[in-house]
């Protein structure tokens, strides 16, 4: 889009301009790749956070579902406590 201010420059403030603009993209690009870097970083850190977070959940989920529900415990019988014969009281030898 064109700047009305640009369009009353003469030929040799134009480039006058264009040559300020060249200098200040120049001096500012190594404080955008410092930005990029840090951006991308930061980006990773999120990234692993949501991952660890994730991990996490799907190992509570897994857990609660390996697990009996309360009250259930106790209810069923083992096959080995079936076999074994019922507990009584025991006669003394002499």
């Amino acid at each position: 889009m064109n700047n009305p201010e640009e369009s009353n420059l003469s030929p040799e403030e134009l480039e006058a301009r264009k040559e300020e603009m060249k200098v200040f993209y120049d001096t500012a690009v190594p404080y955008l790749e410092s930005q990029l870097k840090y951006e991308k970083l930061l980006t990773d850190v999120e990234e692993a956070r949501f991952k660890r977070a994730n991990f996490q959940y799907q190992w509570q989920m897994l857990m609660a579902n390996t697990q009996p529900a309360e009250g259930e415990e106790g209810q069923e019988e083992t096959p080995v406590e079936k076999t074994q014969a019922p507990k009584g009281k025991k006669l003394k030898r002499m």
